[in-house]
């Protein structure tokens, strides 16, 4: 049985319609009309125990609002939801002590406090045993590295070490799911990138079912295998990264450098993506093998260099998205 179900589940939400005017405002203060807007409209997929999954749509697309079922937070106008057992929004209680959740635009932490002391707190929150509390605590700080910073208050710290302190914490007390809002978020390419590997480093460790939201493309390639991608509510796709890109990459993209940039001309087939500096980035339709399109390129153009490049999985979805509009 999967440790993540979710069954045909819908949610709408009731807004109050505006009317013109100071009339229309006194008018709604005692008859308000309202519109019915769909946040998520029969959505079903399922995850297994220590799977990681990227859930991704545009803004408005209505994952928040799944996450916000799954958590417990709100409940569906239909369908169901289990998460390892638990029906989130009727076990508010216990489904909260087995999931942890990071917002990279909201922090858990205390401003005046180094993060040890936070820590103790949620130890005696969720009530951790010394000797769970003891093994987590000395597991997070060398995986995410932050021996050196632990005693620091948060108001001192940059906004890489902000995140990691963040995601210890939501995995200090063993919770079998973790939720990850736009985690990397405001963070330098650097960070991103330790932040990444201590995401796959702790589901390794702890087996945690993770859900990925993020408008980071790159977080998804680094970190998950599978995608889930919604828009207006509904699903539009659910597989792996591979599948995805078989499905919907239209092409791939060729990169060449001159030391002297020729004249464009065009060919069917071939789309001048981006000119920068002497370099080129042409697209080449899926149809066209890259050992042909490499042939005419280099034969008709004489580069310096070239090379050939998977579609921007960013692009990808961004086509996806604009076709659904």
């Amino acid at each position: 049985m999967s440790f993540i179900k979710v069954d045909h589940v819908s949610k709408n939400f009731k807004i109050v319609k505006s009317r013109p005017g100071v009339l229309g405002g006194i008018v709604s203060l005692f008859h308000r009309e309202y519109t019915l807007k769909k946040a998520v409209e029969d959505i079903s997929f399922s995850l297994e125990q220590g799977e990681i999954s990227g859930y991704i749509g545009p803004n408005g697309a209505g994952k928040s609002t799944t996450i916000k079922m799954l958590s417990g937070v709100l409940t569906p106008d239909a369908g169901t939801i289990s998460v390892g057992g638990v029906i989130p929004y009727k076990e508010r209680k216990r489904n909260a002590k087995h999931i942890g959740v990071v917002f990279g635009q909201r922090s858990q932490l205390y401003w005046d406090l180094p993060i040890s002391d936070t820590f103790e707190l949620y130890q005696k929150l969720y009530e951790i045993p010394n000797a769970v509390y003891t093994r987590n605590k000395k597991l997070y700080i060398e995986i995410l590295d932050m021996a050196g910073f632990m005693e620091q208050p948060v108001r001192q710290l940059s906004l890489g070490q902000k995140m990691k302190a963040n995601l210890a914490l939501a995995m200090l007390h063993d919770p079998h799911v973790l939720y990850l809002d736009e985690p990397t978020i405001g963070l330098d390419v650097v960070s991103k990138q330790a932040l990444r590997q201590s995401i796959i480093t702790l589901n390794s460790e702890k087996n945690t079912t993770i859900i990925l939201t993020t408008h980071d493309m790159d977080d998804i390639e680094a970190v998950c295998k599978r995608l889930i991608l919604i828009d207006k509510g509904r699903k539009l796709f659910d597989g792996s990264l591979a599948d995805f890109k078989e499905r919907y990459e239209d092409g791939f993209m060729v990169r060449m450098e001159f030391s002297s940039v020729p004249q464009w001309a065009a060919e069917p087939g071939f789309t001048l993506h981006n000119t920068k500096d002497a370099v080129w980035t042409v697209k080449v339709a899926k149809h066209i093998r890259p050992k042909d399109a490499l042939t005419m390129l280099i034969n008709r153009y004489d580069p310096e260099d070239i090379s050939v490049h998977e579609q921007d999985i960013e692009d990808i979805v961004q086509k996806i998205f604009t076709i659904s509009d």
